[in-house]
């Protein structure tokens, strides 16, 4: 005879969505920590420039600057267009020499 009880099966993978929706949840709250730590002045944002951490390589450099203590959005535009950087560009997709360019000016 068979047991009525249930048997054991082994653990099924996450379904995708579910995957992404909680590395989409892991980006964000790294990147709101991120943030609140360049806000209280404990992180610059040239450090984050510089070192490129994994939450700030898919940010714009315009999200990252204004992630700053009286930095809006009208002063982080001024300042890209005057060294003729794009607002949507990310932090993970310039080059060496551009960090450090982008770094000093900051």
């Amino acid at each position: 005879m068979h047991d009525a009880s249930p048997t054991m099966a082994p653990a099924q993978p996450q379904p995708q969505h579910m995957q992404a929706l909680q590395r989409a949840n892991e980006v964000r709250l790294a990147r709101a920590e991120l943030k609140r730590n360049i806000g209280l002045g404990t992180l610059t944002v040239a450090e984050v420039i510089l070192a490129c951490p994994w939450e700030s390589a898919s940010m714009t450099i315009a999200e990252l600057l204004t992630s700053q203590r009286r930095w809006g959005t009208t002063r982080a535009s001024k300042f890209l267009s005057s060294i003729g950087m794009p607002e949507t560009k990310t932090v993970g997709s310039m080059t060496e020499r551009q960090r450090g360019l982008l770094a000093a000016m900051v």
